[in-house]
């Protein structure tokens, strides 16, 4: 933290100097007079300000530490004046880089007080933001001296992109029959049993093992082979000469949206996913399961993305040697330019399994459409779906729960809870 006192005009201290000489040449009650009553003014104004810097702090207090798009913060200050003399009025100026937020405030304290208020926000943009630091400017009541108290404590928010359901895009599996692991509550399981082990409350009935239950005395269920155990690429094609419309409406950040919904719905399958991504700053995750640090790692690129200038085709051909065989490569892509299935027939070629996410341009203002290439990869016998800007006016697209209550209203009238905001516990910014 940072306080100083500055003087707002030398023309104060010029007066109380030229009384002082004028006094020293023609001695009189009158300048004695003016230089009591303008330089106690002085004095009074540089004591009130030092009062004001060494007493004046404010707490900012955030209750998320991450956030999707749509989801509210909310933020709660207190201004604390624990000196002697009251802040007539005090500008609280926020350094925060969210956009569409401000914390800015202009407000009075009186001393030996502190008060406390809220600030709401929506997240209406992903990325990693700073919330804070903060600026107090105030001044003695003459206005002598301002004041300027800088508090540099900061909390990053993270704005993660929203997930949204794809109940129509199959992904196409890699790799063959048996290569799974043993999964008992695989939601992709396979006509063969591994082996047995003993029914467990829950599991279903129709994968208990009769001959073996019969000879145990015992009920025994099926462990069935898991699907292949193939990998999950997600590729996104963040190419700005491929991308079409504006801001929040563009093919990018429904491509970005497709990628965290495919993310997920992968992870939770037990996939091992992969992320690689040709934006500004090129992204080349390896694939992992479940695990909550790469979970973030993936969520924190997509959050940061922005669009680069490496195309389509020279991605997948530097990619080609990493991603192995039997893999499941999934393509989300805006681009109607065809000269990108040449990479990707040579990686078919090694065995990998290519899904098409077609991001239409045509949908989002632009004079190409998806269609003739959709015909291209139909002929090749490549699975495709063709997306469109309808997705990003699903509710889902913008979620907005988390800083929100839920009610519920009773056939009493009575209004219910039925979903509290999230976590309530406030936490100081630093």
């Amino acid at each position: 933290m940072t306080a100083r006192v500055r003087l707002n005009s030398v023309l104060l201290p010029l007066l109380v100097f030229g009384m002082l000489v004028m006094q020293l040449i023609d001695p009189s009650k009158v300048w004695q007079a003016m230089v009591a009553a303008f330089g106690g003014a002085w004095l009074l104004g540089w004591l009130w300000a030092c009062s004001l810097r060494d007493h004046m702090r404010l707490t900012r207090e955030v209750r998320f530490a991450w956030a999707q798009v749509g989801d509210r913060l909310e933020e709660q200050f207190t201004l604390t004046n624990d000196g002697l003399v009251p802040a007539t009025w005090v500008e609280v100026i926020d350094h925060s880089t969210l956009p569409d937020y401000s914390a800015a405030r202009a407000i009075g304290i009186g001393n030996q007080d502190s008060i406390t208020w809220h600030t709401t926000g929506v997240c209406t943009q992903r990325g990693v933001y700073t919330l804070g630091g903060t600026t107090l400017h105030s001044s003695d009541p003459l206005g002598i001296f301002n004041v300027e108290v800088y508090q540099p404590e900061s909390a990053t928010l993270m704005v993660l992109p929203p997930v949204i359901p794809l109940p129509l895009v199959e992904i196409t599996p890699g790799g063959w029959l048996g290569d799974g692991r043993p999964r008992p509550n695989s939601p992709e399981q396979t006509v063969n049993a591994l082996t047995v082990h003993e029914y467990q409350h829950g599991e279903a009935l129709r994968q208990i093992h009769w001959p073996t239950s019969a000879r145990r005395n015992a009920l025994y269920t099926r462990v069935m082979d898991g699907s292949p155990a193939n990998d999950w690429w997600i590729v996104l094609d963040a190419d700005a000469n491929a991308q079409a419309g504006h801001g929040w409406e563009s093919t990018l950040e429904l491509g970005v949206i497709l990628t965290t919904s495919l993310t997920d719905r992968g992870l939770r399958a037990r996939h091992s996913v992969g992320l690689l991504a040709n934006g500004e700053q090129p992204v080349w995750l390896k694939p992992k399961q479940n695990d909550e640090n790469h979970r973030l790692q993936i969520m924190r690129a997509l959050a940061t993305l922005k669009p680069g200038n490496l195309p389509l085709s020279d991605l997948l051909a530097r990619a080609g040697s990493t991603l192995g065989h039997r893999t499941s490569l999934i393509i989300i892509t805006p681009s109607v330019n065809s000269e990108w299935l040449t990479s990707l027939t040579s990686l078919m070629w090694r065995g990998i399994s290519p899904t098409i996410l077609l991001v239409d341009p045509s949908s989002f203002g632009s004079t190409n459409r998806a269609d003739a290439l959709a015909e291209v990869l139909a002929q090749m016998g490549i699975p495709r779906f063709i997306l469109d800007r309808s997705l990003l006016l699903q509710p889902e697209a913008r979620p907005g729960w988390r800083g929100q209550w839920e009610w519920r209203i009773m056939p009493t009238g009575k209004a219910v809870s039925i979903r509290p905001p999230g976590d309530m516990a406030w936490r100081k910014l630093g």
